[in-house]
């Protein structure tokens, strides 16, 4: 958040696009899936705007609590959501993240984010590991099956089943690992 100007706006890209991309998902004819895409969507976005280079634009005092209201109220739906789906205990996680971010931006005095030789702290550490092995293991379940087996060509998962492109479980993961790669991103200069 807030370091060199270029991987400042790849990151703002990468999670402008990752939400668009979940907007376009939430025309999904699975209930489920859309209400997901929404929460995405917001993070992506939330995202973005959080990465915007501070020599472009600092943004105000206010809003940086207001993150941490918005994403609060993200994770209390996310945890609400996941007593019927589990992989929305991954959206509770990611929302939690975003508010700590917040409330550490807020903290902070001109929005500098040196450690001195205190170390990283335990959270971020945490949040750092969590959303690293979460890169590992959805790049992996990206793999297609088809390949892993043999089976060639045009054996992706979703082929051949007329599932629509925004119903497709592996463009869904795709998304989630665009942001979870940009949260590392964001976590690392914490």
């Amino acid at each position: 958040m807030h370091g060199p100007a270029s991987p400042g706006w790849l990151l703002v890209a990468l999670c402008a696009a990752t939400g668009a991309y979940c907007l376009l998902r939430m025309r999904s004819g699975v209930e489920d899936q859309r209400r997901a895409a929404g929460g995405e969507a917001l993070m992506g976005f939330g995202m973005a705007a959080m990465a915007v280079p501070a020599a472009v634009f600092t943004p105000p005092a206010w809003v940086w609590p207001a993150y941490a209201v918005v994403f609060g109220a993200a994770g209390l739906r996310a945890l609400w959501a996941a007593r019927s789906a589990r992989h929305h205990l991954h959206h509770l996680v990611g929302a939690a993240a975003m508010v700590y971010m917040a409330v550490v931006m807020a903290g902070s005095p001109g929005h500098a984010h040196g450690h001195g030789t205190s170390g990283t702290p335990v959270l971020t550490g945490a949040l750092l590991l969590y959303f690293a092995g979460y890169v590992l293991l959805t790049g992996v379940r990206l793999i297609p099956v088809g390949a892993v087996a043999g089976g060639g060509p045009g054996t992706a998962p979703g082929a051949g089943t007329g599932a629509g492109w925004g119903d497709r479980p592996e463009l869904a993961r795709a998304c989630r690992l665009s942001m979870a790669i940009g949260m590392l991103a964001m976590l690392l200069p914490l």
